[in-house]
């Protein structure tokens, strides 16, 4: 009885733990989505049109890749935890800068700050939680960094109500000593100061530990995160094992024969890639105006955009109950299934989009009510699989020596590909908004295939035996 309750009360600190670093990936997708319910008050503010605005949104994407691909570098040189606490710090500089901006170029400026910022998140937390859990629950403890992402996305929507409804329902109006929106933008200074706070209170990796010559400490961490009933002497000989001839891992350690980098990089990288070109953040960025292309009311669009964030969360729970029962291969398979037949479906029903009378666009009967189910469905099936998994096996699928730079490197391909989409859809939902939505589902179909080809099975194992 005594040793149940001594494991509870070790599980509990792991997850006190994973859960401050995924704080992280809170800010994450808070400081991803927050802008665009400022976007109409930045257009207004500073009397700009739709590129000077779009280069402001998506130049925030450009800083991420290079925060992510940094970021890899500065956590085996610095730690994970004091990584941490430099991205909080960058987080809550940029959100007050973001508030009090007095050009559009300086705003952008502080975009690309916060986007470094979230490039660092994106690799430091699923290499911490990766390092501090132990195997048999290392993947729902991954799971909680697209969890913080996605909470982060759907609390950013409510502050942004909240604070739109305190200023009349205008992101021009002002809120004491300043417009609605910029109040928005310098709301993530909270969370990231809370970010700042755990990042100083949780221990640092024990993998990080013995790599810089801590192994005491390593092993009073171990003891932490695992118990005292474990062979800890084992455990640390086990990482020694691993870590003894090596030094600071860097981008040319990733050096390989398959066109320049090692295999393993090269799955990471396409893994991270397939994330994006399936088009989700065209739903959390471009939503509203989508439904509103095919004739649903601003009003309507609005309360579909929230709910498929909470259709997300749902999803995200679902993942983090099934990914180390069932394993990451069988969900990503099923994502992807499920997100091939989902966007093909809602191709379809937008191609039946017709402009009625005084030019208003609609969709008929049944394609409408199928369109946004088919929608739904695809954030559904991309939050039970995708969405949560690739987090999970990008933190535990590299040898240990290249974990954080070759983590570091796919993060970076993951943003340029997000860069990428957000950057096209405008124009190309202009030309052909069907056929765009057709290509995401080529993505999907093909991403089936490069799991069922390409991705072995991590469940249960040691990062250790990553090779």
């Amino acid at each position: 009885m005594a040793t149940q309750h001594t494991h509870q009360e070790h599980l509990a600190h792991v997850v006190f733990i994973t859960a401050a670093a995924a704080i992280g990936g809170f800010l994450f997708g808070y400081d991803s989505s927050v802008i665009n319910g400022a976007v109409v008050g930045i257009q207004r503010y500073f009397q700009v049109g739709p590129v000077e605005t779009g280069f402001v949104v998506a130049i925030a994407l450009l800083g991420s890749a290079v925060g992510a691909w940094a970021g890899g570098g500065l956590a085996d040189r610095w730690g994970r935890t004091r990584s941490m606490q430099v991205a909080a710090l960058l987080f809550a500089v940029s959100s007050i800068g973001q508030m009090l901006p007095f050009a559009i170029w300086d705003l952008a400026l502080w975009r690309v700050m916060a986007g470094f910022a979230i490039g660092m998140a994106s690799v430091l937390g699923p290499a911490y939680i990766a390092e501090v859990a132990p195997p048999a629950y290392r993947g729902r403890l991954g799971s909680f960094q697209q969890l913080a992402i996605v909470l982060g996305i759907a609390v950013s929507q409510l502050v942004n109500f909240v604070i739109a409804r305190a200023a009349g329902g205008e992101v021009n109006n002002p809120l004491w000593v300043l417009e609605a929106w910029q109040w928005m933008l310098g709301a993530c200074a909270v969370p990231a100061l809370l970010y700042l706070l755990f990042a100083l209170l949780i221990p640092e990796s024990p993998r990080y530990l013995v790599m810089a010559g801590k192994p005491r400490r390593a092993r009073e961490v171990l003891a932490e995160v695992e118990g005292e009933d474990v062979d800890l002497d084992a455990r640390i000989a086990e990482i020694q094992l691993v870590v003894r001839t090596q030094r600071v891992p860097g981008l040319r350690d990733l050096r390989g024969p398959a066109l320049g980098l090692l295999p393993i990089v090269w799955i990471g990288i396409v893994l991270s890639a397939f994330q994006q070109l399936v088009g989700i953040n065209v739903i959390f960025y471009y939503s509203s105006v989508l439904w509103q292309s095919v004739g649903v009311n601003q009003s309507d669009s609005l309360l579909i955009s929230f709910s498929s964030s909470i259709i997300n969360i749902i999803g995200t729970f679902i993942a983090i109950s099934l990914v180390d029962r069932i394993g990451r291969r069988p969900l990503l398979l099923v994502g992807s299934a499920g997100m091939a037949l989902s966007l093909a479906t809602a191709a379809w029903a937008f191609s039946a989009s017709r402009t009625g009378a005084g030019g208003v666009i609609g969709l008929p009967d049944p394609q409408g009510p199928i369109a946004l189910v088919a929608a739904n469905l695809f954030v559904l099936f991309f939050a039970l699989s995708w969405g949560v998994v690739v987090w999970v096996l990008l933190g535990e699928m590299f040898p240990n020596r290249i974990r954080a730079a070759a983590l570091g490197v796919a993060a970076a391909a993951q943003w340029l590909a997000n860069w990428a989409v957000t950057v096209s859809f405008p124009a190309l939902a202009a030309w052909n908004l069907p056929l765009t939505y057709a290509a995401y589902a080529t993505f999907a179909a093909l991403s089936f295939v490069f799991v069922l080809r390409q991705i072995k099975e991590t469940k249960g194992r040691k990062l250790e035996e990553m090779g």
